[in-house]
Formats: structure tokens, sequence, C-alpha cells
């Protein structure tokens, strides 16, 4: 599975609206943003990089004022890591990733009568985008290119779905892009904390994944960010299978 995820990085990358491709890595980029979990670098997989190749990879970032990250599967290329961290690359995160199949998959029951559904407004897609900027403590702001990146996605192939709160709005959501490779990535799963423990997750979780293998994939995978959200996710048919290093290299400052 370390290669498909890995391969799946690449194809992701290459479908940003801007990608550069640098000697055993493809760079993707954001343009109107310096975010480094929007523009990032991974390797092709089986990659083995010089010194050379990696000084023109952080020349790619330079050039552009951006922070050198890769985000990437290190068992798909083992001779990435001990190049990246020569160069002075630091350890970012670790983080395992669990993976769903349409055969582990099982939908949980609807939460308290409301229904999963599908955003169809600008508004809509901006309510969603606000409470997953909410749902992750601000760790991003909300904003019109983020709900354009949601609409994006659900207009391209991927999945994005949402739970309306009964006072109005929405209580959380989640999506899941593109398949390529066999499978597809899910992130951005999150539920304002007025309404956590109520099942919005998992209901909003196996919604995009059933949505995904609907068109195809015969796979999901995504990263947790605690005990408490891992246990969601396994009770909804997700299995750990590997892990994914993130790296960044320090301004020389």
């Amino acid at each position: 599975m370390d290669m498909k995820v890995q391969s799946f990085a690449v194809a992701s990358l290459r479908r940003r609206p801007e990608f550069v491709e640098t000697a055993g890595f493809v760079v993707g980029f954001y343009p109107g943003t310096d975010s480094p979990y929007l523009n990032f670098a991974t390797p092709l997989p089986g990659a083995e990089p010089t010194a050379r190749d990696v000084a023109a990879l952080i020349g790619v970032f330079r050039e552009r004022g951006l922070l050198p990250r890769l985000e990437f599967a290190p068992e798909a290329a083992p001779g990435v890591e001990p190049a990246l961290r020569a160069a002075g690359f630091g350890t970012e995160a670790v983080h395992e990733y669990l993976v769903c199949t349409p055969a582990t998959l099982s939908v949980p029951l609807p939460v308290e009568g409301r229904p999963v559904e599908t955003p169809a407004t600008d508004e809509e897609y901006a309510a969603l985008d606000a409470a997953l900027s909410e749902a992750f403590g601000g760790a991003f702001a909300a904003s019109a290119e983020g709900a354009a990146r949601l609409r994006r996605l659900q207009e391209t192939g991927g999945a994005v779905r949402l739970v309306r709160a009964p006072e109005g709005g929405c209580a959380g959501g989640a999506s899941c892009s593109p398949p390529a490779e066999d499978t597809a990535e899910l992130a951005g799963v999150g539920t304002r904390p007025a309404h956590r423990g109520r099942g919005i997750a998992a209901a909003v979780t196996a919604a995009v994944a059933e949505a995904v293998f609907a068109r195809g994939a015969g796979s999901v995978w995504l990263e947790f960010s605690g005990d408490g959200s891992r246990r969601v996710y396994e009770r909804i048919g997700f299995r750990p299978t590997g892990t994914r290093l993130y790296l960044s290299l320090p301004s020389a400052e």
C-alpha cells in the first residue's frame, strides 16, 4: 500500500494549478498562498536523489520564497530520507495512515435525524469551510479560496459532504480527493466543538468514502490526529497500514 499511497501523492500534486518536476521530485503549488501545508513536494516512488538533486529541489522553493517541505511514505522511496537529512531537513511529524476498502466500510446510522448532504451553493461551501476552520482550532482561516477549493474537489471527481447544525449553518463535514492510482485521500474531517460526540465525523467520513468507492476507487486512506479520531475511523472500517513522513528545511538565518 505504501507504493500506491506514494504514487497517489505524485498524481495529486500533478493536478495542482501549478507544479514543477525536478530530479525525482514533484512540487505542487497553490498560487496566492504561501502556506507550507498547500505548497510542498513529494518524491517519485523509488527515487534515489543525489545531493545535487536535493539542492535543485530546495532552489524550487527558495526562488518562490517558500519553505522547502515534503510529505511522503518513506518505505516507498527509502533513499530519499537520508539524502534530505544530509541537507539539513528535520522532522515535522510522522503520521500513521489508515486504509478503508469497500469490503471493510461500515456506514453508520444518520446523525440525530440530520442527513449527510452534498453542498450545492456558495453559501453552503463557505459554511463548511468556516466549520472546518473552527474544528481545527483556527489553524487556517475560513476564506473564499478555501470554499472554492472544496467546490473544486466536488466538481472534479472528489467528494465533499456536510451535516447541518440545528440552528443553521454547518455542524461538520469532510472531503476526499478524486481517485488516482486506485486510491484516494480523505482529509479535512472536522466537527465544530459544540456538535462533537454525536457521530457527525463518522457519518461524513463514511459518506465521502462511499461516494469515492462508487466512482471506482479500490481504497481510501487518511491520517488521524489522535486516539479519539482513530477510534472513530476504525469503527467505520479504516485499518492501520503504514506511515507518512513530513520533513522541512528551516531558513538558514
